[in-house]
């Protein structure tokens, strides 16, 4: 299939190209009477958006969430739901000298060679752009995700070479980088600063944190929670790699010390990550996800044009310098999707 519908019980479609007309999501499976407004849907989508720091696109995209069914009198019916966002600010003559050739590191060349024909516009689908209708969707699952009890915390622990050293929940809003040290953060918005001036970009690990969910929530299998996570993580188009608990520590560890004893009181560690044969434990779930540099940069690179032949590319235009402040909202949208895709899941089951 086209592979742009996500999940089963609650189950989305996201649509739009980043220079297009507009970008958004249709959803369906969504519990109805539930109370939403597209307030509700904008605080997150604000914390998406470009423009909001140095460190991110100039694009000034204010990415105003317009709902176009699935709510009646603020409340929601059960039917499919559609949120639309117009693009304002789309600019694809940036692209007009070099929409002939290979963009190092994105998505030009595969798209031709699977489709034929490629939307060159600020690499059209394959754009982060696309985020904002998973992001509009996640805050609808968030809601009933808090009515819960369960809280998704994501930040940047890595950039620029620099790692946080603490955890302080309330810094992660208040600095460019997401960050959960508001030390290391200011260390990184130094170093990523320079990397630009440099006509460079940087990556970096955002972890995550979900609180609140109960045992027993996954299935077996091919379906495992922590496959469908990481199918989500991956599925965002800068992430690399994810690695659950302890992760790829593990493989340097004892089953002695890498395995959850327990007491009465539950587990007394977390290397698993919260997720034990793919099925929820009750303890915290975190994971952690690499993010590459941004691909667009200025710096001149290598490549060839649609014809093969050799050629020199500078990506001109608005592009972050380290896109994982803006990754954090998206992390926590994908995270929301698959819990409450297996919350209505496991509902199923026990009806």
């Amino acid at each position: 299939m086209a592979g742009n519908t996500f999940g089963q019980a609650f189950r989305l479609t996201t649509f739009g190209e980043s220079h297009g007309g507009a970008v958004g999501v249709i959803v369906d499976g969504v519990t109805p009477g539930l109370p939403l407004t597209e307030t509700d849907i904008q605080k997150q989508l604000d914390r998406r958006k470009p423009g909001q720091s140095d460190i991110t696109t100039p694009r000034k995209e204010p990415d105003i969430a317009h709902i176009m069914s699935g709510v009646f009198e603020g409340k929601t019916t059960g039917t499919p739901l559609m949120v639309i966002l117009y693009n304002s600010d789309a600019d694809p003559s940036a692209y007009d000298d070099i929409k002939d050739k290979f963009r190092p590191g994105h998505a030009d060349f595969t798209y031709l060679k699977k489709y034929g024909i490629r939307d060159w516009r600020g690499s059209g689908r394959a754009s982060g752009r696309e985020t904002a209708g998973r992001v509009a969707a996640g805050a609808i699952a968030r809601i009933q995700l808090e009515q819960m009890g369960i809280s998704i915390v994501a930040y940047t622990l890595k950039s620029a070479g620099i790692t946080c050293q603490t955890f302080d929940p309330d810094a992660i809003e208040k600095n460019p980088l997401r960050a959960c040290d508001p030390d290391a953060a200011a260390e990184m918005e130094k170093k990523i600063a320079a990397i630009k001036d440099g006509l460079d970009s940087v990556g970096g690990v955002i972890e995550c944190r979900i609180t609140g969910v109960e045992a027993g929530l996954g299935e077996p299998v091919f379906d495992k929670l922590d496959a469908e996570l990481a199918r989500a993580m991956v599925s965002i188009g800068s992430v690399k790699g994810i690695e659950f608990g302890a992760g790829f520590a593990a493989a340097e560890m004892t089953g002695s010390g890498h395995n959850d004893e327990m007491d009465e009181n539950g587990f007394l560690t977390n290397n698993a990550g919260g997720i034990i044969g793919g099925i929820s434990t009750g303890a915290e779930i975190v994971f952690r996800i690499a993010v590459k540099p941004t691909s667009s940069i200025s710096r001149p690179q290598q490549t060839v044009n649609v014809a093969g032949t050799a050629a020199t590319i500078r990506t001109e235009g608005r592009h972050d310098a380290c896109i994982c402040p803006r990754i954090v909202p998206v992390v926590e949208a994908m995270a929301a999707l698959v819990l409450i895709d297996h919350h209505k899941r496991q509902k199923a089951m026990h009806a």
